[in-house]
């Protein structure tokens, strides 16, 4: 009996430690992925630079936690994150890099981004192709907005059983106020402006006509930009395309996207190579030397030059606090008020850095954090010029942080304006008193002792009081008050001019120029020529901030997310999001985390 426990034990111990040993390797094999993220392949003679558009386009390429992107590899994860800043970077280097023919975009079945972000890499390959070089296309889907960049290729490539997806601009808000009524929640409301929709899913159950109104305007301006642009690449006419996207292309034979001019050829992925191989005059079966946007940035020369203009990247919601929002909190984007209070400081006080170009992506987010990042650009426009470049959303919150910039630059389609301060707060005494069972009762020092209900679990078990509700309401126009009088103070207008154009309405960069909301329209690149020429500089560098953590710093501050929350983001998508946001507004009835300078969430634009 002896031997055998001590052979049990042995053999527990054995298979203990060879665990412990192969866990070991995985991780060091990990790690080594991670720090290999940063590696180079040199870039050849004779190469193509290889974009695959595959996966969400993102802002920027930092950020990223190299050891959850090396596990999501060797694990076999999902779609990526691809960078605008790294993909802008790449096309500009392959234009004038003498070692790259020209640019392959592999189209991938699922690919996103907002129409803004989408239209400046577009402009970044037209003008690439002023240099002579060409672009080549193939993919078995075209999604739309793979198609919209596809569009502009010497040759688009259909995998003859493949699909073209070209349908036209939707969109298909939720309301919720119907499933919070059988749970006995009802929202109390309080907000400034006509087309302030962000309130409507959580008291309407169909849309309001003024935000049927505005969103029927932004898709027809960002459509028709869409169209305009497709057509001259594709030499088709605006009604052509239309009637194409009547017809639903991607429910039509395959055949249909070639007689219709919407691709030059079909083929398959062999076959596709081919075609490469004969521009690149290579003979049959030689390999192809494919460059990544990222060796190819990283092969480039940088400038170095003491004077330099910073671009400070401003994405997502805009928040107090990241860690308290369960939507930033899962590791999303976010302007995080005092982290980017110290980044413009920094950067205000750096002598070297002579202009700042913010980009700004934000639909928005806490009207009181907005109002503090609003008061530290003005500290910092006060030292040096600064430049907004809108991505593909600022708005709300988003628009008031950039307002007091000595200049505002947007694409055609960014989403802007939306000048309005809402407040949501819920009322769940039906879900606590009827369906419950709870009840209350109160002893107060103070008329408004317990403001706003008596707390249940986080959840408000009474309705507002008139004078509550009054109180309310009365610093939502306050909020609105300031937010238009600091619009009418950084863009040179009167508030009642101001007034009108807000009202919570949103506007695309094509529309809000012609009423003064930005002062052109424009990229990336136009900013920093703008804040280069306010600030009289001839030559200068560009650096990018907030400067990425190194490997370290990002393992060890890592956002931590539980195993049900990534499932259910997983499981959810696109909705996640707005249950987060949900969650948030039913869990918050602080007074100033219950005001918001946002669009809807989720714009639901496909």
């Amino acid at each position: 009996m002896k031997d055998f426990l001590k052979y049990v034990f042995a053999t527990v111990v054995g298979i203990g430690l060879a665990m412990l040993l192969m866990s070991v390797v995985f991780f060091v094999s990990v790690i080594g992925m991670a720090a290999n993220e940063g590696a180079t392949t040199p870039v050849k003679k004779n190469s193509v630079l290889r974009i695959n558009l595959s996966g969400s386009l993102e802002e920027r390429s930092d950020g990223q936690d190299p050891l959850s992107l090396a596990m999501s590899n060797l694990m076999g994860g999902g779609d990526g994150v691809l960078a605008l800043d790294q993909l802008l970077e790449a096309v500009e280097e392959a234009a004038t890099n003498d070692k790259v023919e020209g640019i392959y975009m592999e189209i991938g079945s699922s690919f996103g981004g907002t129409p803004a972000m989408m239209q400046e890499l577009r402009q970044a390959l037209v003008k690439y192709k002023e240099s002579g070089k060409w672009i080549l296309t193939y993919g078995d889907i075209y999604g739309q907005g793979a198609y919209y960049l596809a569009s502009l290729a010497d040759k688009i490539v259909l995998n003859p059983k493949g699909i073209v997806d070209w349908h036209g601009l939707g969109g298909n808000p939720v309301f919720y106020t119907d499933v919070m009524k059988k749970a006995g929640v009802k929202m109390q409301v309080f907000k400034v402006g006509t087309f302030k929709s962000a309130v409507e899913p959580y008291i309407n159950t169909e849309m309001s006509a003024a935000n049927r109104e505005q969103v029927t305007s932004y898709l027809n301006s960002i459509w028709s930009q869409f169209v305009a642009e497709v057509g001259e690449s594709r030499r088709l006419t605006a009604d052509q395309l239309n009637a194409l996207a009547d017809t639903m292309p991607a429910l039509q034979p395959t055949e249909f996207a070639l007689t219709s001019g919407l691709v030059d050829t079909l083929a398959y992925i062999d076959g596709f190579k081919e075609m490469l191989r004969a521009r690149l005059g290579l003979k049959e079966k030689k390999d192809i030397n494919f460059v990544s946007p990222a060796d190819l940035v990283a092969s480039a020369d940088k400038k170095d030059e003491k004077a330099r203009i910073a671009v400070y990247y401003a994405f997502g919601d805009i928040v107090d606090q990241a860690n308290n929002n369960p939507i930033t909190g899962g590791g999303g984007a976010a302007i995080e008020t005092m982290p980017t209070i110290r980044e413009l400081q920094k950067l205000r006080k750096d002598e070297d850095v002579k202009a700042v170009v913010i980009r700004v992506n934000s639909g928005g987010g806490s009207a009181f954090a907005s109002e503090q990042i609003w008061h530290e650009v003005e500290l910092l426009k006060a030292e040096k010029p600064v430049v907004i470049s809108m991505g593909g959303m600022a708005a709300s919150g988003g628009y008031y942080i950039s307002c007091g910039a000595n200049k505002i630059l947007a694409e055609p389609s960014t989403l802007t304006g939306s000048i309005g301060i809402f407040g949501m707060i819920p009322d769940c005494s039906e879900l606590i008193q009827d369906k419950l069972g709870f009840h209350f009762d109160v002893v107060k020092t103070n008329k408004y002792s317990d403001f706003g209900g008596g707390d249940f679990m986080g959840l408000s078990a009474r309705p507002f009081t008139a004078d509550e509700a009054a109180l309310m309401q009365a610093e939502i126009e306050r909020g609105y008050d300031l937010f238009i009088s600091r619009v009418a103070a950084g863009r040179g207008i009167s508030k009642d001019s101001v007034d009108v154009i807000g009202q919570g309405r949103v506007w695309t960069g094509e529309q809000a120029i012609k009423i003064g909301l930005v002062d052109q329209l424009g990229n990336l690149q136009d900013a920093i020529a703008e804040a280069a020429k306010l600030a009289e500089l001839e030559k200068y560098s560009t650096d990018s901030y907030p400067a990425p953590a190194n490997f370290m710093e990002q393992f060890l501050n890592k956002k931590k997310e539980s195993y049900f929350d990534a499932h259910m983001r997983a499981a959810l998508g696109d909705f996640y999001p707005m249950l987060g946001t949900m969650q948030w507004m039913m869990q918050n009835r602080r007074i100033d985390q219950c005001i918001y300078a946002r669009v809807p969430y989720y714009m639901n634009i496909r």
